[in-house]
This record gives C-alpha cells, structure tokens and sequence, in this order.
C-alpha cells in the first residue's frame, strides 16, 4: 500500500472518529437537557405544594399544554347545548376546556351494554369531569379507565340491587345508566346529577391516592377536610344545615355520599348555596378551585 493511500485512510478514520464524537456529545447534551428538566419540574413541585399547604390554596398555574388537542364541529355544538358553563368561558378557556374533553375520551374505554356509544354521550361523560376539575390541573382520574353505559337502570352484583349509577374502584369503571344521566341534565337546578355524584366520588378516592403527589388533590382534600372540622366544631352550623332539607338525607350516610351531593349542590344551585350557607359554599368552591362566572 502506498504511502498516499495509507495517509488518505488515516484522514478518512480520524473524521469518522470525530463525527462518533459529535454525536456522542449531541447525546450527553441531550440528557443533561432532560435531567435539569427533571429536577427543575421537581422543584416546582416542591415549591408549589408548599405554597399550597403553607399560603394559600392556590395553583402557580393551572393550564400548561405543549400541544392542544381539538375538538369536532359537532363535537363542539354537543358542549355548547348541554354545558352553560362552557358557553361562559373566555375563547382561551373554551379551548383548554376542549383539549381536556378530547384528552379524556382518547385515554379512557368507552362501553355501551345493550346502546351504542355515541359522541354525544362521550362528550357529556367527559365535560362533566372536566367541568368538576377545570379549576385544578390533575384532571386525568386514573382511578377510572373505563365508562360503561346500560339503557337504563342495571343489575349490580355489587350489593344484588339495581342502581343507576357506580363506580367500581376494582375495575376502575364508572357505569351509568344512560336515561339517567340525561335526566340529570333535563333539570338544571333540582342538585341532582348522576354524572357529577359518581365522577366525584371517582375523582375523591383518586385524590387520596396521589396526595402527597398532586398539589390539585392537596388542595381539593384539605378544603374538604377543613369543611368537615368546621361543621364538627360548629354544632348551629351543622343543625341548620342538616334540619333545612338544603341538601337530600342521602348526603349524611357518610363522608363519601356527603361530599358528592354536596358537590351536585354546589355545581347545580351556586347562587342559592351561596346565599344560604356562604361559609360552606366558600370551602367547595377553594376544594375545586373555582373561580368562574357563576360561581
């Protein structure tokens, strides 16, 4: 081999060499990105749930998406007719609201029992969890991977009964039936919706899960708890809560049911809560960090 030739490969392997070494360093660049992400989003945290649990019940931000998911046309006319709560958010609110609707149908299982799922009940199962969690940012409820709808009342082996609505912590299911859950939205006032109470006591045993995690769950638990020292400490407040009918006789079974009728109250009659027991109104509404027209 000449002496060209030889120089010529040793050229050729000192450049491959230095490309193996640019992309060796395009890698660790790389992973140093992702490990100050880590620990940057690890400090936020931090910060944030100490100022939950220390100052104020409050999120540092509530909307973050990298990409937002879109809604159909029609998809869309389906929130405007059932939801006057979407119909008075601000257009950027609409969107968020949208992205989270979108979000929830594409991550969870939709089952119809003797019914065809249509998009108009995916749309109004999934705007109800978003409605109940707008205010907070951990709406994914992974205590739930699956909606099952009946026709109408359905056998639970449960407890041997029929029931019209359940959530399975087990099968990580919420079944409903469909006649139900529309009747639910036929009267807007009555503080009776099947949808909110069992998406509420979903989204309350999903929040004693992630706890010490999830600054939305910190703040929606400690407002509860707060809610129920003071109606324990406050023995008028509490007779005059429990002797004005305000709230149904199913709400003092215990703390599960209380809180889910109280949040159908809280979401179905604002004003009139507002007006009758303001300090209890004021602890559901910093549990669902809602600061909305209406409300």
């Amino acid at each position: 081999m000449s002496i060209d030739l030889q120089i010529l490969l040793l050229i050729q392997n000192e450049k491959l060499t230095e490309g193996e070494q640019v992309i060796a360093n395009y890698f660790l660049i790389f992973g140093a990105v992702l490990i100050l992400i880590f620990f940057a989003g690890r400090l936020f945290c931090f910060f944030e749930m100490a100022y939950v649990e220390c100052v104020n019940k409050k999120l540092f931000v509530n909307h973050l998406y990298f990409r937002k998911r879109k809604l159909t046309k029609n998809q869309k006319s389906i929130l405007r007719n059932n939801f006057k709560f979407y119909q008075k958010l601000s257009l950027k609110n609409q969107s968020f609201f949208e992205h989270r609707v979108s979000q929830f149908i594409n991550r969870k299982v939709f089952i119809g029992n003797d019914l065809e799922v249509s998009d108009e009940m995916r749309i109004i199962i999934s705007g109800t969890l978003v409605k109940l969690t707008f205010g907070l940012r951990d709406y994914n409820i992974k205590s739930v991977e699956r909606i099952i709808f009946y026709p109408e009342a359905f056998y639970s082996r449960t407890n041997k009964a029929y029931h019209k609505g359940e959530f399975n912590l087990g099968l990580k299911a919420l079944v409903f039936s469909w006649k139900d859950v529309l009747h639910g939205y036929e009267i807007e006032d009555d503080n009776l919706n099947l949808a909110i109470h069992e998406f509420t006591h979903a989204i309350h045993f999903y929040y004693m899960s992630v706890r010490r995690r999830s600054a939305s769950a910190a703040i929606f638990l400690e407002a509860f708890t707060e809610l129920t020292d003071m109606l324990d400490n406050n023995r008028e407040l509490k007779n005059k809560l429990v002797e004005s009918n305000f709230l149904r006789d199913y709400a003092f079974t215990n703390q599960f049911e209380f809180l889910s009728v109280i949040i159908e109250t809280f979401i179905e009659s604002p004003q009139i809560f507002k007006t009758e027991f303001p300090s209890i109104y004021s602890k559901v509404k910093t549990m669902l960090g809602f600061n909305f027209s209406g409300y």
